[in-house]
């Protein structure tokens, strides 16, 4: 029988499969994290070039989000260097957090996790500029283990199943993921 304590504890780990097995570059860990706000103007039209431009620097945001996470998780540092060059708040506490969690319960993530994302919505009218991806994650290689002795995590699962993040323009021009969600319930 669980405890109610390991319950909790295996499902914040089953998130981390999306934000460590659950992308822009930038400043420093303590770049500002700010979405652009505050601008009350009329809708501007913009160009495909501006939007595939967009499109681009997301996806670009979303793998080194992933791939940062796995690295992250992989060592158990919820301070990697590389989390804040892709990531902003509320997410990158959650991913720290999921880290932490792990580590402090004696696992991380080891295997691989396949990613296939699409934009799905382009907003540069949005205050802040937003571009929503849908990710098809595939997810049976990557596995949350003890790290003592490298058994599976009870209660966790692998399999592909959908994801969706929003990426969104900061003050100083970088896209960043700020929002993501695994859909372990919804398989791709």
């Amino acid at each position: 029988m669980r405890t109610r304590q390991s319950q909790r504890w295996e499902v914040g780990l089953l998130s981390l499969a999306l934000v460590a097995g659950v992308a822009g570059c930038g400043a420093g860990p303590e770049a500002t994290t700010d979405p652009l706000t505050g601008r009350a103007a009329a809708p501007v039209a913009h160009s495909a070039a501006e939007e595939k431009a967009a499109e681009k620097a997301a996806l670009t945001a979303y793998s080194g989000y992933l791939a940062a996470s796995r690295a992250a998780s992989a060592k158990g540092d919820p301070s990697h260097p590389d989390l804040p060059r892709f990531l902003a708040d509320p997410l990158l506490t959650r991913v720290r957090v999921a880290i932490r969690d792990a580590k402090e319960h004696g696992a991380m993530r080891t295997g691989k996790l396949v990613s296939d994302p699409t934009v799905v919505s382009v907003d540069l009218g949005a205050e802040p500029p937003t571009v929503e991806i849908q990710d098809c994650l595939d997810a049976t290689g990557y596995r949350l283990v003890y790290a003592k002795n490298g058994k599976t995590v009870p209660g966790t699962r692998g399999g592909r199943y959908l994801a969706t993040a929003t990426a969104s323009r900061y003050p100083d021009g970088r896209w960043l993921i700020n929002t993501g969600a695994a859909h372990q319930d919804q398989p791709c």
